[in-house]
């Protein structure tokens, strides 16, 4: 699972060939949660509110990069990375 993007301890990362509804996947520690791009929602998982919120926070700033993102990694493309929250 390549990783697009990492900030305070969380990972962000990209399934190649991954299933819709479009989406990414956060861990942080031992949890990790699946976030569809368009509206930001938790598909499945948890990360406790603290993580959630930074992850969701960091998600509305890059929506039209993890779009491109998630295009590429259905086409099985090379992906590129991603700012990090600051």
């Amino acid at each position: 699972m390549p990783e697009i993007s990492r900030f305070f301890g969380i990972i962000i990362a990209m399934y190649y060939g991954d299933h819709l509804p479009p989406h990414f996947h956060a861990r942080y520690g031992s949890r990790q949660a699946r976030f569809a791009i368009d509206d930001l929602r938790l598909i499945a998982g948890d990360l406790g509110p603290r993580a959630r919120k930074l992850v969701v926070e960091w998600a509305n700033m890059h929506k039209a990069e993890l779009t491109r993102e998630w295009e590429l990694a259905r086409a099985h493309q090379p992906l590129f990375r991603i700012a990090p929250l600051e």
